[in-house]
């Protein structure tokens, strides 16, 4: 193992480590089951039960196959993508909203380059395309010099991960408009730039990110603080945060609208903006692919619309070997 080159990311609530493009070590899990990773990757389909070995083989190969296909970790990278693989995916939201111009630069997290500032939405949704929760990257060479030869800027050259600095930085080149994503572990940005927003006289959109095992104390900072916020598996989240929501899309990972600056920015990822933009922001909505309320087409999926007290839960809820640790304090 090459110890200059080491990336740590939470996947499946297991800490991964990868090094030289290879997977050297996977913490034991406490998640038991997640329906989005059992619809992307094979191999969680048929775990029985808490089967740790049986889910750490499947975490395995699901990072392996992101290493070769999408040369993650690598200098192989595949850095742009128009294509959309989660229906309500963070990147996909900022990829449409850097095209319809409610952004004008988007500040998020690579793997091998850490922040990285971009105005171009097929390389916003080839950064975040399935990307976990990246808590700590390394520089590699590779990564940074495609980034920069499409215009990105990489903030730091050693791959720091440090969201509000970027923002900063993207304020300095005169971006207005700036959609970032903020790690529910680091949750205590979300006021910096609530703060920074105002001082600047700039607009920013706050993207709450992979938010599983976060505390109570994080979770109250997203609720004050972000515009979106992607439930995970955090059933805290569910509890917390979906009562006070505008909007919820989907049922079994919620993500939640919380402002009229998020309803105007998640508008642009629907063909029919104006059917969102003039819902009465006095009630809260459902988007789900149950076959009922109003029609509108999100991405490439089409979702109905339906007034309901949030949050409506799904049965095929992500699960916990501790039915009753639901946060990790």
């Amino acid at each position: 193992m090459d110890r200059k080159d080491i990336h740590v990311l939470k996947y499946f609530s297991s800490f991964v480590s990868v090094s030289n493009g290879q997977v050297i070590n996977i913490t034991d899990p406490t998640l038991t089951f997640c329906p989005l990773a059992r619809h992307l990757y094979k191999d969680f389909s048929g775990i029985q039960g808490n089967d740790k070995e049986a889910i750490k083989n499947a975490i395995k190969k699901a990072i392996e196959s992101k290493i070769k296909d999408y040369g993650f970790f690598t200098n192989e990278r595949k850095i742009s993508c128009v294509d959309i693989s989660i229906p309500y995916g963070a990147s996909e939201m900022l990829m449409f909203g850097l095209r319809k111009s409610v952004i004008d630069a988007a500040v998020v997290v690579c793997e091998g380059a850490g922040t990285v500032i971009t105005d171009t939405p097929a390389i916003v949704q080839g950064i975040g395309s399935r990307m976990n929760s990246l808590l700590l990257t390394s520089p590699i060479k590779g990564i940074i010099n495609k980034l920069k030869l499409v215009g990105c800027r990489v903030v730091f050259e050693n791959a720091l991960i440090d969201q509000v600095r970027g923002v900063k930085e993207a304020i300095d080149a005169g971006y207005k408009e700036i959609g970032v994503t903020v790690s529910g572990q680091s949750a205590d940005d979300l006021r910096v730039l609530h703060a920074l927003e105002r001082e600047k006289g700039v607009r920013i959109i706050s993207l709450a990110v992979c938010t599983t095992g976060i505390t109570k104390d994080k979770i109250n900072m997203i609720r004050d603080y972000a515009d979106l916020v992607w439930s995970c598996a955090s059933f805290d989240i569910r509890r917390m945060i979906g009562p006070l929501a505008k909007f919820q899309f989907s049922r079994k990972i919620p993500v939640f609208v919380l402002t009229k600056k998020g309803i105007d920015f998640v508008s642009t990822y629907a063909r029919e903006e104006d059917i969102i933009k003039n819902l009465d922001i006095k009630k809260q909505y459902l988007f789900s692919n149950e076959l009922s309320g109003q029609c509108v087409h999100l991405g490439s999926f089409k979702a109905f619309i339906t007034e309901s007290k949030l949050p409506v839960n799904a049965r095929s809820a992500p699960s916990f070997e501790d039915k009753n640790e639901y946060t990790i304090v």
